[in-house]
């Protein structure tokens, strides 16, 4: 690929939201630090097609969510959008916890659907990822090939972060389902030491930078990046909490050599995501 050509950008974590989502209580702390309103609209499809546009993303990956009181993001919604852009969109869905069989029985048939991994929120359930309920969820996702996807680090919404402590929560998880791919979205901020610890200890787990600009990354974390974390980092926004084109904004200032860049922008959310 020539220096000049624009590299493919896969976006990692991405929402086409609703107004559940948007107009939950706790979305009060991202509302303010995005400046956004409560009277705001809800972003639509067009309105993520056009900023995946501005930013060169040539494909996301879009969530569904789902929580202890309810479906916020539905799985038919992620459906429908990736149906109405199948070559702009790929879906990961969600699931009830507290249905052990339910979501089984969904990631088996969504999967097959074309869903390309699961995401399962801790701070949303306020249960750290080695409670017993994810467990039936684990062997799903080792079943149907898809990675589990989850947030790590610090918690923007207006709820508790411990859950998304890395050690020695995912650390079990990792431990006990050594063929599970993960991927812990939003860096994983204060706990970077405990991302790279489990980097190097696991090789089927993957970091997205979703939720930060990238400026705001910590050096310790963008050293990793551009070293024994250049094949386990990948760009993900958090749209529409953050634009691409507003998280990408510093990327030439990461010192990230091409094929590193390609793997972060790219390379790294196609294998663990096996988007071919």
């Amino acid at each position: 690929m020539a220096a000049s050509e624009p590299l493919p950008i896969i976006d990692a974590w991405a929402q086409v939201p609703t107004p559940a989502l948007t107009g939950a209580p706790w979305m009060a702390s991202l509302n303010r630090w995005n400046r956004q309103t409560g009277d705001a609209p809800t972003p639509g499809r067009g309105d993520a097609l056009a900023a995946m546009d501005e930013a060169n993303v040539g494909l996301s990956i879009i969530s569904a969510w789902t929580g202890p009181t309810g479906t916020l993001i539905s799985n038919d919604d992620v459906a429908d959008h990736v149906a109405a852009a199948p070559d702009r969109f790929r879906g990961v869905l969600s699931v009830d916890i507290n249905d052990p069989m339910g979501a089984v029985r969904e990631i088996r048939r969504r999967t097959k659907e074309g869903f390309v991994g699961v995401r399962v929120l801790p701070w949303l359930w306020d249960l750290p990822p080695n409670d017993r309920r994810y467990y039936p969820v684990f062997a799903a996702c080792v079943d149907a090939g898809v990675p589990f996807c989850t947030q790590i680090g610090h918690t923007g919404p207006l709820r508790r972060s411990e859950p998304g402590r890395l050690i020695p929560y995912l650390e079990d998880v990792l431990l006990d389902f050594p063929e599970l791919t993960v991927v812990g979205g939003h860096v994983g901020i204060p706990w970077v030491d405990e991302v790279v610890s489990l980097a190097h200890k696991f090789p089927n787990f993957y970091v997205d930078t979703s939720a930060y600009v990238l400026h705001r990354l910590t050096p310790d974390f963008v050293r990793f990046m551009r070293e024994e974390g250049r094949e386990r980092v990948m760009f993900g926004s958090n749209w529409p909490m953050l634009t691409p084109a507003r998280c990408l904004k510093a990327l030439p200032d990461l010192g990230l050599d091409q094929g590193t860049k390609g793997l972060f922008l790219a390379g790294n959310a196609r294998r663990a995501f096996r988007l071919g």
